[in-house]
């Protein structure tokens, strides 16, 4: 090809290959992420204000927190383990 431009490594069948090993299995654990990330943004996000709010209650609202976080994160494991018992 021109100077500097790298040529393809894969041929347009492996391409379509590894696209087509991507099943419905992957998608739920990328539903499952976005939902996480999202839960955990907006738990992060109260968890300010409503530390703003009522600045004495931090500790209890850090700690709740953390362990909501923990739970949130935790259906992300599932899903990756048992979507790996499903392949």
């Amino acid at each position: 090809m021109g100077a500097g431009i790298p040529e393809p490594n894969h041929t347009m069948n492996e391409i379509i290959n590894n696209l087509a090993a991507i099943n419905s299995y992957h998608f739920a654990v990328a539903f499952a992420a976005i939902g996480a990330a999202i839960g955990i943004g907006l738990l992060g996000s109260k968890a300010a204000e409503a530390t703003g709010r009522n600045p004495g209650a931090a500790g209890p609202i850090l700690t709740l927190s953390i362990i909501l976080a923990a739970l949130i994160e935790g259906i992300v494991i599932f899903a990756i383990f048992l979507t790996k018992g499903a392949v």
